[in-house]
């Protein structure tokens, strides 16, 4: 669905908020020609105590430090932030949506250096649905592993969600679209597992979950955080540095991604390989009903998850 199609009409830019068609920038602006934005994607939940935004001051915490290797200092504080979404979650009256914070050097200059062009930031609120599809929670997923690799964390940082970067990942997913799969798994330079695209990865072997840890150039995803905390309270043994070769996959009990977008969802096929039995395995299905009885609010745990907006 495009945004045409939506009933949404305001997006808070650098302290007022703006029509939604007004919400433009320079086309010299420097994000632009040089990727030099970071950005956040956070889910609210539509729950019986009304609209509830899921780890958000997690997502705030890596909203700022995202900005540090490039000394992009956001010049509004986390309050002012929080009061902007949760008015802009209000005046466009959404129940669930995806929220999108982005800050991005301006429009001052075009040479490479950002150092006289201004911090602007932007929040944008939207109803979006399962990111792979409802379908896909349920099923899973056909993947490919990209002939695309991860960049390493000494080119350039993988702990900073930086807009320039998903460069990458447009190249690994749209690989896979053009060859008939969903998604795409990407390799780091040893030519181990990092992620996907957009999503972070689990592998069930023998009853214990493993996940690429932080030194496999991943993101240092809040929905992996969530899914390690979930399962570990289930009882599962969870392995959250592992080195993940490529050979792995094909072998695995279950697979799953997580990320903000893509929630839990299975993997059914990697390389048309089935993967266990070719469905959503028990492990998955234990940690895929937790994660949505919580975010969901039909079970009470972990509050301090929760900014709820309308207090």
């Amino acid at each position: 669905m495009g945004f045409d199609e939506m009933d949404v009409s305001t997006i808070w830019m650098d302290g007022e908020f703006v029509d939604w068609d007004d919400a433009q920038v320079h086309v010299l602006t420097h994000g632009l020609h040089y990727g030099t934005g970071v950005f956040e994607g956070v889910r609210c939940y539509d729950t019986e105590e009304g609209p509830a935004i899921f780890r958000w001051d997690e997502h705030l915490d890596r909203f700022y430090a995202s900005g540090q290797p490039y000394n992009m200092d956001i010049p509004f504080e986390r309050e002012e932030l929080t009061a902007a979404t949760t008015e802009l979650i209000r005046r466009q009256e959404l129940d669930g949506c995806y929220i999108r914070p982005v800050a991005f050097y301006g429009y001052d200059s075009l040479g490479v250096s950002p150092k006289d062009c201004p911090v602007k930031v932007a929040i944008a609120a939207w109803p979006w649905g399962a990111y792979l599809g409802e379908e896909a929670l349920e099923e899973g997923v056909e993947v490919m592993v990209s002939s695309w690799r991860k960049h390493a964390s000494s080119q350039i940082p993988t702990n900073a969600k930086t807009t320039g970067l998903y460069v990458n990942s447009m190249l690994a997913g749209e690989e896979a679209r053009r060859n008939g799969y969903t998604e795409a798994i990407v390799l780091n330079k040893e030519g181990d597992v990092a992620e996907g695209p957009g999503e972070n990865l689990f592998m069930i072997r023998d009853g214990e979950i493993y996940t690429p840890g932080l030194s496999e150039s991943i993101l240092d995803g809040i929905t992996r955080n969530t899914v390690i905390t979930l399962a570990r309270e289930l009882g599962y043994t969870v392995h959250d540095q592992a080195t993940i070769s490529r050979g792995e996959l094909n072998t695995a009990d279950e697979l799953f991604f997580t990320g903000t977008a893509a929630e839990v969802t299975p993997i059914r096929k990697v390389d048309n390989v089935v993967i266990g039995e070719g469905t959503r395995g028990p492990v998955t299905e234990d940690i895929q009903g937790t994660f949505f009885d919580l975010v969901e609010r039909r079970i009470d745990d972990h509050s301090e998850w929760f900014t709820y907006v309308y207090e």
